[in-house]
């Protein structure tokens, strides 16, 4: 695994802007949604390919035109377009202020990639509430409860007002993540068993991955950012909103673990990294070399000090190009393991674990993958924002 110590957060310009919402169909469930407002290059092909399918405009035609308010519908389900502009509007503000708008052929494209999620995620609700997992009102205030327990009345409403969202809507995004969970869990995590033969299989294609040539460390950390910014990578759709704010709240977790709170547990809560959030904080094993040549002097001192179980102290995150880099973030890090250099056999109970747990993620993210296409092929979908932007490419 690569190690990277730059927070989650985007620089590029327009050109190569990734707006994100979420993680809707990464493999544990959570809710994304990642959306590229192409290049002018990519902008004009992907026209092309909308003008190439001018003559579906036809088809588009024939059926009856929609309540100007509705974008699509799932099962004679209505998707709205007040709810797809909402959608959208969380996306372009996650990424903090851009050189300049999108242009109306980048817009749509985020619009399409954006409403063509919210079918996917109306198909799996649909189907929970066939299976009856849909998450119960109990379930939806307790984890609201848990949300809000590390806040103070005032410092809640200030996180929904920054987020622009009501506790309404908090609440209806509580219960379709809860649901989701729940399905998930029923159709595509509980049938999945790996093997013994598949662990052992695995190892013996890859043995010489297990051969360190090098010291490795395993790593987790805790990451906030000071960039005021509603996206949001953890269970408690925490964000940090400007420097006073992450500070703030970097201080507070490391107090927390001083107390003895559980780092992966705080880190899946809290932290903003949304590349290690939702494994606890885990960064997996790096190379001595690569934690040297990726961390700063600092970070790398103060890792290669720590003992397995260990934290550090808060320690900045440092965003620009050298020399001039400045903090945009602060870390706290978790020495879990130092593993020798050397060849790891099969009966050492860690590559047993760390096969399992690869074999077992591949798995469900393929199933998760081919479960929801076969339930698109078995709904009844029209994408009603697709035929406007056909009838306008076919005039």
């Amino acid at each position: 695994m690569s190690l990277s110590f730059n927070p989650p957060l985007s620089s590029n310009p327009l050109g190569d802007l990734i707006l994100n919402a979420g993680a809707f169909l990464n493999p544990k469930g959570d809710i994304g949604l990642q959306v590229e407002a192409f290049c002018p290059v990519r902008c004009r092909f992907a026209v092309l390919l909308l003008l190439s399918a001018a003559p579906l405009a036809i088809i588009a035609g024939c059926h009856r035109a929609p309540p100007p308010d509705v974008v699509a519908t799932v099962n004679g389900k209505d998707i709205l377009r007040s709810d797809l502009d909402r959608q959208y509007q969380i996306v372009k503000i996650s990424q903090g202020e851009a050189p300049q708008d999108p242009s109306p052929e980048q817009a749509d494209i985020a619009r399409l990639t954006i409403l063509r999620q919210m079918i996917d995620e109306e198909i799996l609700q649909q189907r929970a509430a066939k299976l009856t997992v849909v998450a119960s009102d109990e379930d939806v205030n307790a984890k609201l409860t848990e949300m809000k327990a590390p806040f103070t009345q005032e410092e809640f409403d200030k996180q929904l007002k920054q987020r622009n969202e009501t506790l309404d809507d908090l609440k209806r995004e509580i219960r379709r993540q809860l649901t989701d969970s729940k399905l998930t869990n029923k159709e595509i995590d509980s049938k999945i068993n790996i093997t013994d033969a598949e662990i052992t299989n695995f190892y013996a294609a890859h043995k010489s991955d297990f051969n360190f040539i090098e010291p490795k460390y395993d790593i987790a950390r805790i990451a906030v950012t000071n960039a005021p910014s509603p996206q949001t990578a953890n269970l408690q759709n925490n964000k940090a909103s400007s420097e006073a704010d992450a500070k703030s709240k970097i201080q507070v977790l490391r107090q927390k673990l001083e107390n003895g709170e559980d780092f992966g547990a705080l880190a899946m809560n809290f932290s903003e990294d949304k590349d290690t959030a939702s494994n606890g904080g885990d960064m997996g094993l790096i190379a001595e070399s690569a934690l040297r040549q990726s961390a700063s002097p600092d970070v790398y001192d103060a890792i290669t000090r720590l003992k397995p179980g260990q934290f550090t102290d808060v320690l900045p995150i440092n965003g620009g190009n050298a020399p001039i880099r400045k903090p945009i973030g602060y870390a706290i890090y978790k020495l879990i393991s130092k593993e020798a250099a050397g060849q790891r056999t099969l009966n050492n109970v860690q590559v047993q674990a760390n096969i399992r747990q690869s074999l077992r993620d591949g798995h469900a993210q393929l199933f998760r993958t081919a479960y929801i296409e076969a339930l698109r092929d078995d709904a009844k979908v029209h994408n009603y924002l697709a035929d406007e932007i056909l009838k306008e490419g076919a005039k």
